[in-house]
Parts: C-alpha cells; sequence; structure tokens
C-alpha cells in the first residue's frame, strides 16, 4: 500500500511518500519532501494564520499533489500541529483544504504531537529500549519519554524556534540580555518536566535537529543518509551555539549555506532550546533521526483501524 502523509508545522510543511507493510506497519521512504512557508509567523500576536501565510501553504500543498498523484497514493493523511491548536481561523482552513484538495486535516492535541514524533521518531530503532524523544518544532517543543508500547511521560511546552525568537530574539544578533531571558524561560519551561529514569536513548527530531547536525558535519545541503543516526553530542552544541550566537541571520546563512536558507533567523533559539534540554538533563549526547510525526500519523492510523 502506497501512503502520503503530510504534517503541516509551524514553520515546516513535510511529505512523505511511503510503501507500508499493514501487517507489520514497517515503513519503506519513497520520497521525502520539505517546504517552509512558515505559516506560524505572528499567530502569537495576531491571533490567526495570514491569508499571505495561507496562499504559500496551498502553493506548498498544490506542488505536494503532483506528487501524491504520481505516486498514485492509496491513502493521504494530513496532521496539523501547534499553530492551528492557536489560530482562530483553523475552522475555515480546515473546510478550505476539503474544497481545495479533498484533504481531511487532523488538528492534533499537544499529547497526540508528542505520541505521533515519538512513534515516527523509534521507527527503525531499538524498540525495547527506553527512549527520550524530543521534538523541537516551530511553536512547541515535545519531550516523550517510554518504550513502544508504553509512554510512561509526555509533554508539549508552548515553547519552539520560531516562538522564541519572535519574543526573545530581537535583535540579529541578539543582545546579551535577550539570550538571558530566553534561557531563563527555557528552564523555567523544562522545570515542569520529570524523566523517571535515565533512557537508554535520546533522540532528536524535526528540522532543528536536522540542521544543527547538517551545520555540525559541514553539510551546505540535506543529506538523510548522514544525518540519521548521528550523535550530536554535548560539547558540539556547547560549541555551535558560541559560533553562531554573535553572528547576524545573514552571516549565518552565508556560513553554512543553502542548508540554513529558511531557518537562519531561528535556527540560534533552536540551539539554546537544545543546550538547555541536554544540560538540565545531563545527556551527554542525542541521536538524531530524520523520521518524526508524519511516520508517527501513519503508524497511530493504522493502529487505530486495529483497534476498532
Amino acid at each position: 500500500m502506497i501512503v502520503a502523509s503530510i504534517d503541516i508545522g509551524t514553520n515546516t510543511v513535510l511529505l512523505l511518500i511511503a510503501e507500508l507493510d499493514i501487517k507489520t506497519l514497517q515503513i519503506t521512504a519513497l520520497k521525502n519532501e520539505t517546504r517552509m512557508p512558515r505559516i506560524g509567523q505572528g499567530i502569537k500576536k495576531s491571533g490567526v494564520i495570514s491569508l499571505d501565510k495561507l496562499e504559500l501553504l496551498y502553493s506548498v500543498l498544490e506542488e505536494y499533489n503532483i506528487e501524491i498523484k504520481y505516486h498514485n497514493c492509496d491513502l493521504v493523511i494530513v496532521t496539523g500541529t501547534n499553530a492551528f491548536r492557536l489560530a482562530g481561523n483553523t475552522p475555515l482552513i480546515i473546510s478550505e483544504l476539503k474544497k481545495k484538495f479533498d484533504y481531511d486535516l487532523n488538528v492534533i492535541s499537544g499529547e497526540d504531537e508528542a505520541e505521533y514524533a515519538f512513534a515516527g521518531a523509534i521507527t527503525g530503532l531499538d524498540k525495547s529500549s527506553n527512549s527520550l524523544v524530543i521534538d523541537i518544532g516551530g511553536s512547541s517543543t515535545e519531550i516523550i519519554y517510554g518504550s513502544e508500547n508504553n509512554i510512561l511521560s509526555k509533554v508539549s511546552l508552548q515553547l519552539g524556534s520560531v516562538v522564541a525568537t519572535e519574543q526573545y530574539l530581537l535583535h540579529s544578533p541578539p543582545l546579551q540580555s535577550e539570550i538571558s531571558d530566553l534561557e531563563i524561560e527555557i528552564r523555567k519551561k523544562i522545570s515542569t518536566i520529570e524523566v523517571i529514569d535515565k533512557p537508554d536513548q535520546v533522540i532528536a527530531i524535526a528540522g532543528t535537529a536536522t540542521t544543527i547536525a547538517s551545520m555540525i558535519l559541514g553539510l551546505k545541503e540535506f543529506n538523510e543518509t548522514e544525518i540519521n543516526n548521528f550523535e550530536i553530542k554535548v560539547e558540539m552544541v556547547k560549541k555551535l551555539l558560541d559560533e553562531i550566537i554573535h553572528l547576524t541571520d545573514s552571516k549565518i546563512l552565508d556560513k553554512y549555506g543553502q542548508i540554513m536558507k529558511g531557518r537562519e533567523d531561528i535556527i540560534l533559539s533552536g540551539v539554546c532550546i537544545l543546550n538547555k534540554i541536554m544540560d538540565s538533563f545531563g545527556f551527554d549526547k542525542v541521536k538524531v533521526s530524520t523520521r518524526g510525526i508524519r511516520y508517527g500519523a501513519i503508524i497511530n492510523h493504522f493502529r487505530s483501524k486495529k483497534i476498532h
């Protein structure tokens, strides 16, 4: 069975086209695409997703629809996360997506988002181990702890790379006081989390993690083979933070190349969030997974079908 899974986040819109073994729920990726319309930009102030951003979103989905039809997908799963939870015009957008594309947008809760992220992250990894998954998104950060069949804790923090940048890092490069205020806020959010035991593995997913890995590896373009399973050590994060904290957005783009396009202004806050999480819990390394919510959405869809 060929399945398409679209993850519409605050910053990115991700497409996965995959072959699915319905019996084992084994997912074999056929195509992965990423676009960055940043639909959640300014949402904290306005309370809505702007018309300009919606036009960008529809343009991305039109492009994806061509790929979906080309691959003769049997099913299209569309998942919306925190931007849609915050936006007052979400019902209108759901109606428009149905009208334009015949897509049923599933806006998931923060807790469901954590479950999807966890399920996607551990595909292809040792599922018997206790894992902690870190998903730094644009407007929220999910931290999930457990094993394949038993999630012990899941927390959705209302702070991600886009929101943190818009609220705290007002200059480029930021003032030291802005960095300090952001770090205080991150610590405050993290202090609400309890990790039961030290996990066997810590996994970081989504654009912040894959971009950090690319920066450390010196990749100018996304290379899934090199990024997936790459281990980011805490000293690497601190070194990267020291390198970019004094750079303007344009200099970050110049230094790290095309891989940064669309993230050059928000990557610093993402690095700050990862750094504080690793510090707070004493993690000396995290493993990067290029899988995430779009994979978890497929697994959840078919698990629920089996249950019912």
